[in-house]
């Protein structure tokens, strides 16, 4: 069971709603589509699913159908009573009202260690939500989102493209990304003036790269990004020095979206040895030798 065009304008005037800009709201109203989301989830009875944003309830429907367990998340205080009443007779349905920006997830979350979200996300925090949740929840094994096709693109975007950006970069770290289908405007309401896609995203066993702490390899990233249009040697010229760059075997003349996860890895190793390395050996020289500490240079008393 789903929501037709006519079903949720309908609903949106009996309790005096319309979609709201400031949450990104745009409803999906093609049964076709939200079919073809559950059907690409690929979940069943036994799992555990988070949606983002369910909205009056029609993709949280569908996932019911499938068996999986869902915690729909809604923060627009009228639609979530909407919501709560459609889902009313589904005992595997839990609805959660709430700003999904800030909530906490962990306890939200304990009931299992492997996590699908699945979910229209809202256009305007689709790219943080996505960051954050590869980012900090660990439970969250699997992502299936619909956002808008500049979005997607840069999701799963490699270096050398127009798209790579450092949430490129963030997002082959964690997990593998690929756009799995294009959604067009039409079946949504209002409709955007943009194309919207489906990008499904799986995490790692382990991280794309390894010895590096995640939140320095990102700081990294974002400096070299935020001066795209420079060779890094210039966008990184108080982080990394050219030594560094031999070390790490990346050409300083390069710009950020020429490195692929593997060379700003390398890169940010050397910069951790070399900082390691002038860490240890200031301490060494600023100790006191044995010797020194050990010998009385005081005059003798008569």
């Amino acid at each position: 069971m789903t929501f037709s065009r006519t079903e949720i304008v309908a609903m949106l005037d009996k309790h005096g709603l319309a979609p709201r800009r400031a949450f990104g709201q745009n409803f999906v109203v093609d049964a076709n589509t939200v079919h073809k989301i559950a059907r690409l989830a690929d979940v069943g009875s036994g799992d555990f699913v988070l949606e983002i944003g369910a909205g009056l309830g029609s993709l949280t429907l569908a996932l019911a159908e499938t068996g999986a367990n869902v915690v729909a998340v809604e923060i627009d205080n009228g639609l979530v009573e909407v919501l709560r009443a459609n889902t009313k007779d589904l005992a595997n349905v839990e609805v959660i009202h709430a700003d999904a920006m800030e909530l906490d997830w962990q306890p939200l979350l304990a009931k299992s260690k492997h996590w699908h979200v699945i979910a229209n996300l809202p256009y305007n925090v689709a790219t943080i939500i996505v960051a954050d949740l590869l980012d900090g929840i660990a439970e969250v094994k699997h992502m299936l989102v619909m956002v808008q096709s500049e979005v997607a693109d840069r999701l799963v975007a490699r270096a050398g493209t127009d798209a790579y950006g450092a949430v490129s970069v963030k997002v082959d770290y964690w997990a593998s990304s690929k756009i799995v289908g294009q959604v067009p405007p039409s079946v949504f309401f209002p409709q955007p003036r943009v194309d919207s896609a489906l990008v499904d995203i799986r995490r790692r066993d382990k991280p794309g790269v390894e010895g590096v702490v995640a939140k320095e390899l990102f700081a990294l990233v974002r400096s070299g990004f935020a001066k795209r249009r420079k060779m890094l040697r210039r966008a990184l010229d108080t982080i990394a020095t050219p030594e560094d760059f031999v070390k790490a075997e990346v050409n300083p003349e390069s710009r950020a979206e020429q490195l692929d996860l593997a060379a700003w890895g390398r890169l940010r190793r050397a910069i951790d040895t070399r900082l390691s390395t002038t860490t240890t050996s200031t301490r060494d020289s600023a100790a006191p030798s044995a010797l020194g500490a050990s010998t009385d240079h005081s005059t003798p008393s008569q």
